[in-house]
């Protein structure tokens, strides 16, 4: 198959819808399917696909711009500067089936009619939410799509009486991430403090200022946030008042992060309403024991054996970072083994038997004068 993904920050942000992207394009491009990437980073060495930049703003640059319908942060605002390029660089006719996460402005480029031909058949990856595929109000009206992937069995429950979909969760490279020796010492980080780590973006969503409150009740843990985003400086000024030498924000590239995730004794994530928690399965397949916050979505990812809790009260944190940091490392094993099943090697084929479902069916639907 010829398979399109687009964008906006493809090769320029290393987070959680961009890394799984790219993570499956390899995948596929490894078993032998055409794959084309459009992003606004720069062209790397060594990857499997073809990568077409198409250039954007810069989202950092947008976090102050007004909030209204359709460019509600800043995150809009980069998608509709990254639309001209994208439309510029995307060519229907060159692909089987196209695939994005990224709503309205690109989903809406790459399902826009074609003068000659037909276009091929659109694939949405709820990796950023679905909102937009069963909300009928403001611009998800015009939310449309051949085939829906759903990052977990709660968005599937939700839309496939609508769309056609297939849970497909995200996943993680075994092969990089797992136990290993702490090697704290590149990172700056204290030999003889117990560390608490959490990988976030420095948004409201994800409530790193909790985590925060619960870790300075535990005396001498150190809490490490790897991530940036809006919050950085009330997030750096919370840590200076209640965490004053026992907090480390840092910004790392992912050839860094399996040795930051071996460097902690715990894993910390109070985001309520994730899609799908990449870094949950990243710290699994460390080794790593997880306090998060307990719902049905959570638990399908990591279990029933790890500290999940009510999260709204932060001395319920608090207490059970403090089991997890006590517990034996006898779990760790288990750990490993449960986010095997979240390989990107899994994931991949995954992917791929839908999206040439997805490309049979539309081909059908052509030969027999089916719109």
């Amino acid at each position: 198959m010829k398979i399109l993904f687009a964008l906006p920050g493809l090769h320029r942000y290393d987070r959680g819808a961009e890394i799984a992207f790219i993570s499956v394009a390899s995948e596929l491009a490894k078993g032998g399917d055409t794959v084309t990437l459009i992003g606004s980073g720069q062209e790397k060495a060594d990857v499997q696909y073809r990568f077409l930049r198409a250039a954007s703003a810069s989202r950092k640059k947008l976090e102050r711009l007004p909030k209204m319908p359709m460019l509600r942060n800043e995150f809009a605002y980069e998608e509709l500067s990254f639309v001209p390029a994208l439309l510029a660089a995307y060519r229907p006719a060159d692909y089987d089936v196209t695939v994005t996460c990224s709503y309205p402005f690109t989903n809406w480029a790459l399902r826009r009619p074609v003068w000659s031909g037909s276009r091929p058949p659109h694939v949405f990856v709820t990796q950023n939410g679905d909102w937009p595929a069963y909300s009928n109000d403001a611009e998800f009206r015009f939310f449309g799509c051949e085939g829906l992937i759903c990052t977990n069995p709660d968005f599937y429950d939700r839309n496939k009486d609508r769309w056609r979909c297939r849970v497909i969760p995200n996943g993680v490279d075994c092969s990089r991430f797992m136990p290993g020796p702490a090697q704290r010492e590149q990172f700056g980080l204290p030999a003889n403090r117990p560390i608490i780590l959490m990988v976030s973006a420095l948004s409201p969503s994800k409530r790193v200022e909790v985590g925060i409150d619960a870790v300075s009740r535990i005396p001498n843990a150190h809490l490490v946030v790897a991530g940036d985003g809006p919050l950085r400086q009330a997030v750096d000024e919370l840590a200076a008042r209640q965490l004053p030498g026992r907090f480390t924000r840092l910004t790392l590239t992912p050839q860094q992060m399996p040795a930051l995730y071996r460097a902690a004794n715990v894993f910390l994530h109070l985001s309520m309403d994730e899609s799908f928690g990449n870094v949950f399965v990243e710290a699994l397949a460390c080794g790593l024991p997880v306090v998060g916050h307990d719902s049905p979505r959570s638990r399908w990812i990591v279990g029933d054996r790890e500290y999940l809790v009510d999260t709204n009260d932060p001395a319920n944190i608090t207490r059970n970072l403090e089991l997890a940091l006590a517990a034996p490392p006898v779990e760790q094993q288990a750990r490993v083994e449960r986010a095997t099943r979240f390989s990107w090697a899994a994931i991949g084929r995954q992917y791929r038997d839908f999206l040439a479902e997805i490309v049979e069916r539309s081909r059908s639907s052509s030969n027999s004068g089916v719109n």
